[in-house]
């Protein structure tokens, strides 16, 4: 059938559009902090009858690539924070989930966290908190010299699974995205800058079943099982007089004192020195046993307690995203959320965000941190020249003491001569 030249341009752009909607992934969340932010986010009042409740400022921070890019900051120092954000339910079955926001820690971390929890059901936002239920926890965490990593835990069954894997953190003063992606096949990636730190198995990396294979518990080590890797050499003997020789013997040097008395001080006998010769109790060689069947390991066994989840990575109702911290120092800010099941489309929405301005808050801050140590180092030169100069009025006190003292003395001196 032949088909007009017009009509078959409209077929080719209706089946470009068809082919585009088929492969554009779906944003179940977004948010960027923009006008009217306050009305989709409720603070929650959880700690607020404490005054351990944090507040949030809803700013760009101290520096940025764009001062209109504005996200939610922590304000207070040693306070408990907590806000949510409610968006339609949906399950990620049979679909991929990404989970992505930015981050900045703009007071040097110390102690504190930077992630972001998503979680199912229904929840009371007002009393949203640390004790409330979730499905995944993702975002970098620090506190001292030892824990400075990212956090992925998934909950299943009601049990927090922590990833066993170890994922470092970024942990400047500069802002950074972190992704979380989890396929319908449970594989998992997590990305940082857009760039892939971790990948593999939800089998693999979290606890969340029973291991397929254990140990047969019932197995046990053969009676002539050979697990000595090494033997006592047959050939080596112990040399005939060895165990004759002494540990220490008299110092050939040494010579009795003129002034030993025998019959006062006794009989005079040479001090001991360590013998050369003797070289400890023997010790027969050891070589390679060559019967050697290496150790013992019972034999793997299916687990009667294993049953395969196809559904590991899934969760049947995720419908809010919350932020839930505690906070030693504040200053991390929030900002550029993204919940989509399209990896591609996160990566896009980074760059346009966090990509676009990261050189522009770099330049920022150095400017920042360079304008700090001037005023750093003009504070310590002013209080320099404030120990200089109560240095020169103690001397000139001092001189002035010294000059009146003269004084005195001069004038007893006429006294005594009248």
């Amino acid at each position: 059938m032949a088909i007009r030249r017009g009509a078959s341009y409209a077929f080719v752009a209706a089946l470009t559009l068809a082919s585009v909607a088929a492969v554009a992934g779906e944003v179940f969340f977004q948010e960027k902090f923009e006008d009217g932010w306050e009305n989709r986010w409720v603070k929650s009042e959880w700690k607020k009858d404490e005054n351990m409740a944090g507040e949030w400022n809803h700013t760009s921070g101290k520096w940025n690539g764009d001062a209109e890019d504005k996200g939610i900051q922590t304000s207070e120092d040693y306070r408990f924070y907590a806000i949510s954000a409610e968006y339609p339910e949906f399950s990620n079955k049979d679909k991929t989930l990404v989970l992505q926001f930015s981050v900045k820690h703009e007071q040097k971390l110390d102690c504190g966290g930077g992630y972001v929890k998503l979680l199912g059901g229904d929840v009371d936002q007002k009393k949203f908190g640390g004790d409330t239920p979730y499905s995944i926890m993702f975002g970098p965490d620090i506190c001292g010299y030892s824990t400075k990593k990212v956090h992925a835990i998934l909950t299943k069954d009601g049990k927090n699974h922590l990833i066993k894997k170890d994922v470092p953190c970024e942990t400047d003063q500069l802002t950074h995205v972190y992704t979380l992606i989890i396929r319908p096949d449970a594989t998992y990636s997590i990305l940082i800058d857009n760039e892939e730190k971790q990948t593999g198995s939800i089998y693999d990396h979290w606890d969340i079943l029973p291991p397929k294979q254990i140990q047969d518990p019932e197995a046990k080590k053969p009676e002539d099982w050979d697990d000595k890797e090494y033997i006592p050499d047959p050939e080596d003997k112990k040399p005939e007089g060895y165990d004759d020789i002494p540990k220490e013997i008299p110092d050939p040097d040494a010579k009795k004192p003129e002034d030993w008395d025998d019959e006062e001080d006794g009989e005079w006998t040479a001090p001991t020195i360590p013998n050369p010769e003797y070289k400890g109790p023997w010790k027969q060689k050891k070589i390679k046993n060559p019967n050697y069947q290496g150790k013992w390991k019972a034999p793997m066994i299916d687990n009667p307690d294993f049953k395969d989840d196809p559904y590991i990575y899934a969760f049947d109702s995720l419908k809010y995203i919350g932020i839930e911290l505690w906070q030693v120092k504040s200053g991390t800010l929030f900002d550029n959320i993204i919940i989509t099941d399209d990896p591609a489309l996160a990566k896009t929405f980074a760059e346009e965000t966090w990509g676009k301005h990261k050189d522009a808050e770099k330049a920022a801050f150095d400017e920042a941190e360079k304008k700090k140590e001037e005023e750093e180092a003009a504070k310590a030169g002013d209080e320099d020249d404030d120990l200089d100069d109560e240095e020169d009025d103690d001397k000139a006190d001092d001189k002035a003491d010294s000059d009146v003292e003269d004084s005195k003395d001069s004038d007893d001196e006429k006294h005594d001569e009248l």
